[in-house]
């Protein structure tokens, strides 16, 4: 999917649509360029974002449920209006307790997301 970023100034969440990543995990690229991206990622109960590491740095809020994060040797439990930070190359995961929703912010974009 390729998007142009200008015409994504204002986004719609509903224009969007999801896109299956995992067992029990779906995406939406919303908007991005070259430096920055945002995505949400909606998990069903017991779905895991399985332990991996990228170049980016990362943001991320917990827009519901409830999530156990892993990042490098360190985990915690995180509610809705929770947020964490994940330095570049270190590995980390998450693992759903009560379906929710994450709203990651990458740095620069993450142009695996959208080929």
């Amino acid at each position: 999917m390729t998007l142009n970023p200008k015409e994504l100034r204002f986004v719609k969440a509903n224009e969007i649509p999801w896109e299956t990543v995992g067992d029990g995990l779906r995406r939406k690229v919303f908007t991005y360029d070259a430096n920055l991206m945002m995505t949400m990622v909606a998990f069903e109960m017991g779905a895991v974002g399985s332990m991996h590491q990228h170049p980016h740095t990362q943001v991320s809020y917990v827009e519901s449920g409830v999530f156990e994060i892993t990042i490098g040797e360190e985990v915690k439990v995180l509610h809705k209006g929770d947020a964490y930070y994940i330095p570049p190359n270190i590995l980390h995961g998450a693992v759903c307790r009560e379906p929710g929703v994450l709203v990651d912010v990458f740095t620069p974009m993450r142009e695996d997301f959208i080929e």
